[in-house]
Order: structure tokens, then C-alpha cells, then sequence
């Protein structure tokens, strides 16, 4: 309780009245978007008030100000002769902080007196070469849609063609496709899983490690991505940091469900315009456990997370920025000392489990402008991503009917014995450098070379527990699976051209090509993506792309050190049996049409056709495939993998959205879709992420409050979320397997013949902001399923008294998400 006073006592002394009208300043720079050199004489002016009262020019460095704005939500509109006009909507003015916004314009074809110019508006894609299936997305989307928590990945959810059914993980399942196939991205360098809590081969986790307060307007891409983005064949986040304020020191403190944080930043030196951020979170979850919340586990999982970057201005436009974020996460399950009855919806049910993660980058990017035509961007990085797990087997105690017997609603444990240690560890030093040369206002190119040097150094050893009806469980000898030091290099070079053909139709054209050194299998010499785009009268679009996108497997897969089938001989070593295997590969085609329709609103139809081959699957015949990995908190175990899989994925999507204006905004996605494989038994069935459908309905409305004496500005924002997704996959468990191996193992001949029960869920957000002068109060509570609909997760080895050991694990119930936030 002594942080629930703290933040008392803080809120009490900085609540005070104020003897101004809350005002704040809105201020940036806009350059040109293929150099990125700095435009003078932009005309920046807020199209929802009096434009001749809050407009200003930028000057020679392309900075501009607008200053004592009312708060509120505004539309700030950027104009300059030759330029496409930039139409930002629902930009929140707070009065705790100063709204920074850099913006880049891109060149129009012919002059305005010849042509209507359309203007690039909000959720337009940042990165120039993406003409479809790329959406812009901001902090504020992150924080206002319901259900989503604050995070990019659940936030991305709520768009066509995801899903994100699964309330102990914000995996991202694009077009059904298995989440490994998402790459991550900062300033321009590939990154381990960004999550607390990641396991190895997967791309998500429960809670993101990369504060929100860091992020700047940042790009998420579906399908057939230009061609600097390689190692990922699913989706892209192509996140982008931004920079201190280099005027003013800000603040912002908040406690909350997801945990205690802060942040500064501020000016380094003012007159150099160089400046910092830092940012903190430590995790309070125990108090909500203490309180009866539903976390999904009686384990309390404990985290902490750190993110900063320093950025320093060059002359001639350029700047030097150093960055980085890490954190750590604990969870100790012992299920030795549980309830019956308790649930682990994170762990299995048979063991105690002891589980660290840790992961953190560091990097230092330099971009510089060379002239008004030609820009340079080159990021290094070092990355870290370290997993440490121990397992204890529970040896529980049977009754006179051989069943496990329990006294007071748990059950009778023997021993504890050690069965399981794994240790993995993967550094990274990546370099990414890219040059963009704009030609003409028709024509640029973008060119670059993405370097990733790993450092693998993998360790597992396991004790296989035998059970056999009515005798005590046999531990065998310590077998090794993991036992791997070694060195591997990934390069992707690339180009990629953009050409305006004619007024109103655009080419994107590029080249790019893989190559992984840990094998001779590894590699995809081309690699075409093609994107064109057709704008038609009365405000739409046609685009069409197509392209070929190749992936390296989760890099623990290539040294499993142990071929199953040999386990019952002995467990005999196999000697790294996928070292050889070579990249999954898909080709992605996409068409879509755009229209606005009014002011802000949008819609969007797309279609879309994914051909998935050299996919690895097992050499021996089963139905297995690398496909279905990627959203558990296990990893896979598979036999000798080759490149001989295959499937195809087809949809369509729809979104209808309204920006936010007139005090309000609605989202409408809907997917239909088929995602289907095939592994060595050749039998084309449902991938585990084929759910056939994904709907989601988001609406907020805000209040605003004035009082009379305009000294205070409050306002309130009410929003409501509706996700309804078809089931996950499954089949018959084999019951004798599963109890040999004691955990759920499905039949082959018959996976995925069943589904489970549809997801569906209601979210509710309230938002309540009071802005005084110079300081902004916020109180938000997300109420997450407030229904209380019990969604199906997964089945688990769980033993039962009555001698059952198949249990349905439900998702997470009713969770309240909370927080409190003062800016100053």
C-alpha cells in the first residue's frame, strides 16, 4: 500500500488550482521524406481553429513553432508549394508536455495550378516504398484502443488480417501464419522478442518490454513489404524512437496494473539542441494477487524493464542518437505448492518451474542529409536474449486405487526431483546502413545492406520421467538436447525504387536476397517485391503487389542435438540433426482498393494470396510442421527436418474507420480467411491458426469539460472494443503418449480436426484527463473482458484424483487494467 500513498500525496500536491488557461506548445521540424533535408517557408497551421492565430513558417533548419494552443485534439495541416499537403488528424495537445511532431512531405509530380495534389494523411505507411498492406500507427492508438494495454502488438490486433486471440500472450497471428514469421525492427535494425517472458522461437510474450513513452509514429506491415525488410515472411513492426525534448525538462510518473514507472527527459544543452530521455517500470503485480485479481497463475511473475536514448544534432540536418532497452523477467511456478484446483495457464501442471529471461539492445544511429537530394542512415547495434529454465518433477503420492491422492485439496507430493536445465543465450551485433537518392520528384531509390552477426551459445539437459499403470514414476539418466557454441552471419542486401509513371500511378520496384552462413542451404539469391499503385477520381485507390519473402528458422531449432525416435533406445545423441535445414520461403500476393469517403473516414477492401514453400517438416512421415510453431510458452522438439513442406494462405479484408473528429472515432475490421499445410504425410489440413475468420468493432466518443473560469480543461473518453475470432485447432490427444511423455501429445493422423469454441470478448475503457496549467492528470481503467466469457486456451498434462490427466486451460477472465499518470 505505501505506493498507493505516495502517489496520494503526490496527486494532493500537484493538484493545484491554476490561474491560467491550460496552453501548450506545438513544435517540430518537416523535411523532405526521401533526403530528409530540411524544408524552409512550410506553412504549418491547426485546420480546426483560427489558422491565422496558430500558423507560423519553418525557417532554415525546418523547424517551426506554434505556441499558447489550447488543449485539446487538433488537426495540424502542413503545406508548402510542390509538396503533397500533410493532414495529420486527432494530434492531442496536453498541457503537461509539449507536443513534438516532425513530419516528412513528400514531392508532388506537377504544380498545384495544374493538378489537385492528394494529401498524405493519417495512417498513411512512413516508409515511402510501401504501397499496400502497411499502416502507420501511433502512441495514442497503442493507449486508446480498449483491450489493448498500452502495447504495438496488441494494439495491431484490432487491424485487418490479425488476430491476437490469446489473453496470456500478445502473439500476432497475420493472415494465418504462425508468429514467427513477424520481424521486429528499431531504427532500422532486426531485435530479439521485445517481450517479458520470451520463449524461445516466438515473437510475443505477456507483457512488451519497449515503453510506449519512447516510440514515435511507427510503421506495421501485413504482406508483401518492400524490399529492405528480410527474415520474415508473416509481418513487420518497424518501430521508430524518438527524441527527448531538446527545450524543456518533462516528467511523467504513473502506477498501475502493468507496473510503477517514470520518465524523464529534457535538454542536454540547450543552445546545441542536443537532449535525453530515460524511462523506468517495476511491476507491482503482487499486490493485485494479494487483492484476488486473476493473473491466470498463483505465481506472482515479477519484471523490470529500462529504455534511454541521447540524441545529439550534426550540422547540415544530421544527428547522432544512442538508445536502448532491456528487461528482465522472473516467474517461479510451484505447482508443489498449489491447490488442486489452482490453474497455470503460463507453466505446466506436473512440475515446479523456475523461469528467467533477459533481453536488451543497445544502439548508436547516425543519419545525415549529404545535399538536398541524396540521405544516409546507419545503425549499430548489440542485442542479448537469454532464457534460464529449471524443472522440478512432482513425485505425488498414490492412494490404495493407484490414483494421486490428495488431502485438503492438494495432493500428497513424495519428492521433488530435478528434471530438467536449459540455458540459452543469443548475442547479436547488427549493422544496418542505407542511402536514399531521390532522382527527381518522379523517381527514388533506396538502397542498404542488413548485417546480423549472432553468437549462439545453447545448453539443455533433461531425465525423461517413466509411467506405466500402477507403478511409481522412474526418472531415466540425464540426456543432452542442447549443447551448441558457434558463430553464424545473416546478410540481406537490397534495393528498392519508387517511380511515378504517371500523375496518378506509382511503381515500387526492388531486389533483395538472404544469406545465412550457418549452412549451405541458406540461401535466397533473389528475392523481387513489385508494388503499384492507381489513384482513381473521386478519392481511390487501386494497388497490386507481389513479392518473395524468405525467413531462417528460430535459431534454437538448427542444434537440437537429439533425434527423438532415439529416446527409447537409450536416448542416444543425433548430433545437431537440422543443422542443414534452409529457409522457409513465401510468395505474397495482395490487391486492394481505397476510398475516402468525406473527410475522415476510410475504407479499405484487400485481398490477398500466400504460396508458403520449402517450409521444414519432418523426414519422417507425420504431420508436422514448422508452420504451427511460435505461440506457446513451450518450444518444439521435432525429428529430422527437411524443406519438403508446404501451404497457402487466402483471404480477404475489410476496415471502415473514421478518424477521430467531432468528439469521436470508430474501427471496423473484418477477416475472412484460410490458412492450411501440409507436412510429410502429405495431407493438406488446418494450421493451428486457421480460425477462418476475425472481426473487431472499436468506438470512443470523448467529453470535454470547460469550466467557466477556463482555468481547467477536462474531458472524458468512453470506449468500447468487440473481438470475435474463430477457434484454435486441435485433435485427439494420444493418451498413452501424453502419459508416457507426461504432456499433451495430439495424434498425427488426426491434428487439427477439431477446434476449439469461438474467442469472443468485450472491452471497455475509460480515460479521464484533467489538464491544469502546465500539468496533465490521467486516471484510466480498461476493463478487459468485463463479461467474464470463459475463452478456451489450450489443453494441459494436469493429473487429477479421479485418475483423468486432461484439462482445459481457460483464458483469463475479468481484468481490470488500470493506471494513474501525472505529465508535468
Amino acid at each position: 500500500m505505501k505506493y498507493v500513498y505516495l502517489l496520494f500525496i503526490l496527486f494532493s500536491t500537484l493538484v493545484t488550482n491554476a490561474f491560467s488557461q491550460p496552453t501548450q506548445t506545438i513544435r517540430g521540424r518537416v523535411v523532405d521524406k526521401e533526403s530528409k533535408y530540411p524544408l524552409v517557408g512550410v506553412t504549418v497551421t491547426l485546420a480546426d481553429v483560427d489558422q491565422q492565430k496558430f500558423g507560423t513558417l519553418t525557417d532554415s533548419l525546418g523547424r517551426y513553432r506554434i505556441s499558447s494552443i489550447p488543449v485539446g485534439r487538433r488537426t495540424v495541416k502542413i503545406s508548402l508549394i510542390g509538396y503533397k499537403d500533410a493532414l495529420l488528424n486527432n494530434i492531442i495537445v496536453d498541457a503537461g508536455r509539449e507536443t513534438i511532431l516532425d513530419v516528412e512531405l513528400e514531392e508532388a509530380i506537377t504544380e498545384l495550378s495544374t493538378v489537385t495534389v492528394k494529401a498524405q494523411r493519417t495512417g498513411d505507411a512512413r516508409n515511402e516504398m510501401a504501397l499496400i498492406s502497411a499502416r502507420q500507427f501511433t502512441v495514442d492508438e497503442a493507449d486508446r484502443y480498449a483491450g489493448s494495454r498500452g502495447e504495438p502488438a496488441r494494439m495491431a490486433s484490432n487491424f485487418a488480417g490479425v488476430q491476437g486471440a490469446d489473453d496470456s500472450r500478445n502473439d500476432i497471428v497475420i493472415r494465418g501464419n504462425s508468429p514467427i514469421g513477424v520481424l521486429w525492427r528499431v531504427e532500422g535494425v532486426s531485435v530479439p522478442n521485445p517481450n517479458h517472458f520470451a520463449i524461445p522461437g516466438t515473437t510475443g510474450g505477456p507483457v512488451s518490454i519497449i515503453s510506449n513513452k519512447m516510440l514515435a509514429n511507427s510503421d506495421f506491415f501485413t504482406g508483401a513489404f518492400p524490399a529492405e525488410f528480410g527474415n520474415g515472411i508473416a509481418g513487420v513492426f518497424d518501430l521508430r524512437l524518438r527524441n527527448g525534448n531538446n527545450e524543456k525538462h518533462q516528467r511523467s510518473l504513473q502506477f498501475g496494473f502493468l507496473g510503477t514507472e517514470g520518465s524523464l527527459e529534457g535538454p542536454i544543452s540547450k543552445s546545441k539542441g542536443s537532449s535525453y530521455f530515460v524511462s523506468y517500470r517495476y511491476a507491482n503485480l503482487w499486490l493485485f494477487n494479494k487483492i484476488g485479481i486473476d493473473i491466470g497463475t498463483q505465481a506472482v511473475p515479477t519484471y523490470q524493464d529500462a529504455s534511454f536514448r541521447l540524441n545529439f544534432p550534426l550540422k547540415h540536418g544530421g544527428r547522432l542518437a544512442l538508445w536502448g532497452f532491456g528487461g528482465t523477467s522472473t516467474i517461479d511456478i510451484l505447482v508443489s505448492e498449489q491447490e488442486v484446483s489452482d490453474r497455470n495457464i503460463f507453466g505446466q501442471n506436473d512440475r515446479d518451474q523456475y523461469y528467467t529471461a533477459k533481453m536488451g539492445t543497445a544502439g548508436l544511429t547516425y543519419e545525415q542529409p549529404i545535399n538536398r537530394r541524396t540521405f544516409l542512415k546507419a545503425t549499430l547495434a548489440v542485442s542479448t536474449n537469454i532464457q534460464d529454465s529449471k524443472h522440478d518433477y512432482l513425485f505425488i503420492r498414490n492412494g490404495q486405487d493407484g490414483l494421486p491422492l490428495a488431502q485438503n485439496n492438494r495432493f500428497v507430493i513424495d519428492s521433488l526431483r530435478p528434471i530438467l536445465s536449459y540455458l540459452f543465450s543469443e548475442t547479436k551485433t547488427a549493422l544496418a546502413a542505407s542511402i536514399n537518392h531521390k532522382f527527381s520528384s518522379r523517381s527514388a531509390l533506396k538502397a542498404g545492406l542488413n548485417t546480423d552477426v549472432y553468437h549462439f551459445n545453447f545448453s539443455d539437459s533433461v531425465r525423461l520421467v517413466t509411467t506405466l499403470p500402477n507403478t511409481p514414476a522412474q526418472l531415466a539418466p540425464w540426456t543432452t538436447r542442447w549443447d551448441a557454441r558457434t558463430t553464424a552471419v545473416l546478410l540481406q542486401p537490397y534495393v528498392q525504387w519508387r517511380y511515378n509513371l504517371a500523375d496518378r500511378l506509382t511503381l515500387s520496384a526492388g531486389l533483395s536476397s538472404l544469406y545465412f552462413s550457418l549452412n549451405k542451404n541458406s540461401f535466397s539469391p533473389l528475392e523481387p517485391r513489385v508494388g503499384l499503385a492507381w489513384d482513381l477520381p473521386k478519392r481511390q485507390k487501386l494497388s497490386l503487389a507481389v513479392g518473395l519473402h524468405s525467413q531462417m528458422l528460430p535459431s534454437y531449432v538448427y542444434f537440437y542435438d537429439l533425434d527423438p525416435l532415439s529416446i527409447p533406445s537409450g536416448g542416444l545423441r543425433g548430433g545437431q540433426i537440422n543443422r542443414e535445414v534452409g529457409f522457409i520461403k513465401s510468395w505474397h500476393y495482395v490487391a486492394a482498393y481505397d476510398r475516402l469517403l468525406g473527410r475522415n473516414m476510410r475504407l479499405k477492401l484487400e485481398a490477398y494470396y500466400q504460396n508458403l514453400f520449402e517450409v521444414p517438416i519432418e523426414a519422417r512421415r507425420s504431420s508436422f510442421s514448422i508452420l504451427n510453431s511460435g505461440a506457446a510458452f513451450t518450444r518444439v522438439f521435432p525429428g529430422t527436418l527437411v524443406n519438403k513442406g508446404s501451404g497457402r494462405n487466402y483471404g480477404a479484408e475489410l476496415t471502415l474507420e473514421k478518424f477521430f473528429s467531432d468528439g469521436y472515432y470508430f474501427l471496423l475490421t473484418g477477416s475472412l480467411f484460410d490458412a492450411k499445410y501440409k507436412g510429410s504425410d502429405n495431407v493438406l489440413r488446418d494450421t493451428d491458426f486457421n480460425g477462418k475468420y476475425a472481426f473487431n468493432a472499436l468506438f470512443a466518443k470523448e467529453f470535454v469539460f470547460r469550466q467557466s473560469s477556463a482555468r481547467k480543461r477536462n474531458s472524458l473518453n468512453l470506449g468500447a472494443k468487440v473481438t470475435a475470432i474463430g477457434g484454435r485447432r486441435y485433435g485427439p490427444v494420444d493418451e498413452a503418449a501424453s502419459q508416457a511423455a507426461q504432456e499433451i501429445i495430439y495424434q498425427s493422423d488426426t491434428r487439427n480436426t477439431l477446434q476449439f469454441p469461438a474467442y469472443r470478448r468485450l472491452d471497455l475503457k475509460v480515460d479521464y484527463k484533467m489538464n491544469r496549467n502546465r500539468l496533465t492528470h490521467t486516471i484510466a481503467v480498461d476493463f478487459v473482458n468485463i463479461l467474464g466469457i470463459q475463452n478456451i486456451l489450450t489443453l494441459s498434462y494436469a493429473p487429477q484424483p479421479d485418475g483423468t490427466f486432461i484439462k482445459q486451460e481457460y483464458q483469463l477472465g475479468f481484468l481490470p487494467v488500470f493506471f494513474y499518470r501525472v505529465d508535468f
